[in-house]
């Protein structure tokens, strides 16, 4: 599947238990001696009668993490078509805590509650002391930046152009600082209006994505809190567009975009 070219491989485990190793993960994920994709998602029951699903994230290297925004869209298409629910909206518990899902079956928009942004460094988690603005230095210099979390961690970098950005070097380079304790998701975002923003993410375990989910949330998190946006956004990314809402703590970020299956098949692991 895939969402704003941000692509997935999507495997339900509603009907056997989830038993894949890191190193399988990876084999799966690499464009050469697997499927490829930079995420694969897992369907599973859930743990409580009152949520509808269990959703977790495997990155391309194999590694869990606790969110993808744009993963949480193409799991709910996926759960409809497949017949595992019938409702418009679901519940889906993942490591982070439980998201709720809405989908549009006129437009084919999903709209996803990201939940509330987290803005303690301790909570990114960022080993540094509470600042509006953060600073790095690198190798290649120094870098200022916001920090935010929603359900993973995210460095925040405004850039005049985000064609000319450092993507690839600054944002390996910042998420081996030491003070990013779980390593961190760069988004490097140009502010082009009020309300829309050009956006550039390098992901932890899987590089430059078309497009994150999570990133643009916090992106217009960041956006917001420095007084440069207001409370809804259409987010431009390599991908596509998606539409961002907050109305600032302490409410939850909205998202609006489409998730798209691409082909179906089978692998022997």
């Amino acid at each position: 599947m895939q969402a704003l070219g941000n692509d997935f491989v999507v495997l339900d485990f509603t009907e056997q238990s989830f038993e894949l190793g890191p190193e399988q993960a990876a084999r799966i994920a690499d464009r050469h001696f697997g499927i490829g994709c930079d995420q694969i998602l897992i369907v599973e029951p859930s743990s409580s009668p009152q949520i509808d699903f269990s959703y977790r994230i495997l990155n391309a290297d194999g590694s869990e993490v606790g969110q993808c925004g744009n993963g949480v869209r193409c799991f709910a298409q996926y759960v409809t078509a497949k017949g595992l629910t019938s409702k418009t909206e679901i519940s889906v518990e993942t490591i982070s805590g439980v998201m709720h899902v809405k989908l549009d079956h006129v437009s084919g928009l999903i709209e996803v509650d990201m939940g509330q942004p987290k803005l303690n460094a301790s909570d990114v988690p960022l080993s540094l002391p509470n600042e509006p603005i953060y600073t790095a230095q690198l190798e290649s210099g120094e870098v200022k930046f916001s920090a935010v979390s929603m359900g993973n961690p995210h460095a925040v970098i405004v850039v005049d152009d985000v064609a000319t950005a450092p993507v690839e070097s600054v944002g390996e380079q910042l998420q081996k600082h030491e003070a990013f304790t779980q390593s961190v998701n760069v988004g490097f975002m140009q502010v082009l209006s009020r309300s829309k923003i050009a956006l550039r993410v390098f992901e932890r375990g899987a590089g430059e994505t078309l497009a994150c989910g999570s990133g643009a949330c916090a992106a217009v998190v960041a956006g917001i809190r420095l007084g440069k946006l207001d409370s809804s956004v259409v987010v431009s990314l390599p991908g596509g567009n998606l539409q961002v809402s907050w109305l600032g703590e302490p409410h939850s970020v909205i998202m609006s975009g489409s998730g798209n299956t691409v082909f179906e098949g089978v692998i022997e692991i």
